[in-house]
């Protein structure tokens, strides 16, 4: 089965980078002197150290995994190879919310990468959808489950 090619941003890919081995490095041997003085309690049958332990062991190898598999699969956007002021995966995008009059700006990015929290929306998300390959001015319908917000893209602008 073919896996699912991720996007990335250059910061997105160094992000993960950096999680990966922080987790193989620093978090693996942490876990491991955790799990060593579980077992110099004795019986680990009742031994709540230990099962945290071997918990936080399993959860942090899955995410290595997970990490291991994004890395192998993943598409670093170049947003260069698109044209000034085109809304795509890397560029920061202002809209205008039509009917409310409040402005926002996100960065489109990965879904790997989103967090709107951050302002980092997903290319994949109902926004996101929308607004790939726009350029100023555009108007943009996107169906949510309330009914359809139209945005006004303002502007588009690289990193910085």
């Amino acid at each position: 089965m073919a896996q699912k090619e991720v996007l990335l941003t250059p910061e997105g890919l160094k992000k993960l980078e950096k999680e990966l081995e922080y987790l193989k490095t620093v978090k693996r041997r942490e876990i491991a002197k955790k799990i060593k003085q579980a077992l110099e309690f004795g019986d680990i049958t009742e031994n709540a150290e230990y099962d945290n332990a071997k918990n936080e062991q399993a959860f942090v190898e899955g995410r290595i995994l997970s990490l291991e598999r994004m890395l192998r699969n993943a598409k670093v956007i170049d947003d260069a190879e698109h044209a000034e002021g085109e809304a795509v995966v890397g560029r920061w995008v202002t809209l205008k919310d039509l009917e409310s009059g409040e402005v926002f700006e996100y960065k489109i990015v990965g879904s790997v990468e989103a967090d709107p929290r951050d302002s980092k929306i997903s290319n994949e998300s109902p926004v996101g959808k929308a607004l790939i390959g726009k350029t100023p001015g555009a108007i943009v319908d996107v169906d949510v489950a309330d009914g359809v917000l139209r945005y006004q893209l303002l502007d588009v602008r690289r990193e910085g």
